[in-house]
């Protein structure tokens, strides 16, 4: 038997190098928390003693009572030392007041009494840490079985799984999207259903932004493309109806030369240009362009937890410019930069997203995720530098068609799947905490 013990920074990064080491037969026979992590003891072709067949894990079943043990007596102890010490013959007979604690003894309790309310939270973070960690390799072992049962009695279901990993769609999207055909047997027939309900899912306005008209705002991180696309936007307009009935405005102060290339672009498309500086009122900035159709609206890229972009957004969320704004997200940034980007935005009120850098992207199923997701209509898209030919009203069946031909052409490993399970089955806790 062999046996050999790793160390990690949490329990799913020494699970995988448990099975990059050992292999998917290997067993947990001993888990604790180490400085700076987790320590997992592995063995191969380890023999565990007879169980009932309901006892998958012994290790983990003696675990967990091992802890639930731990739990019950700490919480004893809790109780016992919250109630007052009085011995039954006080209670019975009225005896006399016990003798007073002397002053060193007296000062010395409440010493005492911090001493082991710190023993008793260093416990209870042990214990904390100890559920938590075995919490997560019951999930990764349930990830596991449950993406070997898939394998095993539902292999059609299994493929579409893994196609739809290729295209970057999240977890939770790909679940949805499967329950719907379910009972398709014919795998070409269920893909193309898939492909279907995922163009359904994608929304997009009825009629274009552009010619709605209004006060257009595009907001977002730095580096998503805002000010490029404002530009295409003008261009694309002032080419369709003439450059009378448009303005640009810009709200960006904090960027080198943000301001200078507005205005600029102002010139060659003989379009006012009016710049706002920080503490100026929006309101009263965007007065003098009332009769305008269109006013589009630059906006700067800030951190989150910048004071300047909660102002910002505040003044594009005020009732009395009635502004539509949009998401502008690169389809080049991560999952958690997007989802970052939404929840920092959101609380202007979002019109819409547009969709930045496709011709860079290598997939589009993170963006298109997001946009499903939190219901976000993909009001334009980009996919070049070019002013104003690289932007377009997009359709939701072209998107989809986009994100198969940009899918992964390798299927994702096996464990990699098995985490994505891992991680369907930890959806529900994180939701109730």
């Amino acid at each position: 038997m062999q046996v050999k013990r790793f160390f990690a920074a949490d329990m799913r990064t020494a699970m995988k190098l448990v099975r990059d080491e050992l292999g998917a037969d290997a067993s947990i026979i001993a888990n604790r928390r180490v400085a700076g992590g987790v320590e997992l003891t592995a063995a191969l072709d380890y023999q565990a003693p007879a169980a009932p067949v309901r006892q998958a894990n012994p290790a983990l079943e003696a675990e967990l009572r091992k802890t639930q043990a731990k739990i019950a007596t700490a919480q004893a102890e809790l109780a016992t030392r919250g109630k007052p010490e009085v011995t039954g013959d006080r209670q019975l007979f009225g005896a006399a007041p016990a003798e007073p604690v002397s002053r060193p003894a007296a000062a010395a309790l409440p010493a005492q009494a911090a001493s082991r309310e710190r023993v008793d939270q260093q416990a209870l973070e042990a214990m904390r840490f100890e559920l938590h960690g075995l919490r997560e390799l019951i999930e990764v072992q349930l990830g596991s079985i449950a993406w070997g049962q898939l394998q095993s009695h539902r292999p059609q279901q299994a493929n579409l799984w893994r196609r739809l990993q290729r295209m970057g769609l999240s977890a939770e999207l790909c679940k949805s999207l499967l329950e719907r055909v379910g009972q398709i047997s014919e795998p070409r027939q269920a893909w193309r259903m898939l492909l279907a309900h995922l163009a359904h899912a994608i929304r997009t306005p009825q009629q274009e932004p552009m010619e709605e008209g209004g006060v257009i705002a595009l907001v977002g991180p730095a580096g998503m493309g805002k000010t490029t696309t404002l530009a295409k936007l003008a261009a694309r307009y002032v080419l369709k109806y003439g450059a009378q009935n448009i303005a640009l405005v810009s709200l960006d102060s904090y960027r080198i030369g943000a301001q200078e290339q507005l205005k600029t672009l102002g010139r060659i498309l003989d379009v006012p240009v009016t710049l706002v500086d920080p503490g100026q009122s929006l309101t009263q900035a965007l007065a003098p362009l009332a009769r305008k159709k269109v006013v589009l609206v630059d906006t700067a890229g800030l951190p989150a937890n910048d004071p300047a972009l909660r102002m910002q957004l505040e003044a594009l969320g005020s009732r009395a410019i009635k502004a539509k704004n949009y998401l502008v997200l690169a389809a080049t940034s991560q999952d958690q930069v997007l989802k970052a980007a939404y929840h920092s935005y959101k609380r202007c009120g979002l019109s819409g997203c547009i969709l930045t850098k496709l011709d860079e992207a290598a997939s589009l199923g993170e963006v298109l995720g997001l946009a499903i997701g939190q219901r976000l209509p993909v009001a334009y898209l980009t996919d070049g530098p070019r002013i104003p030919d690289d932007i377009q009203v997009p359709r939701s069946h072209q998107l989809v068609s986009r994100a198969v031909g940009l899918q992964a052409t390798q299927d994702p490993s096996e464990e990699a799947m098995a985490e994505m399970f891992a991680g369907l089955h930890q959806q529900p806790t994180r939701r109730a905490s």
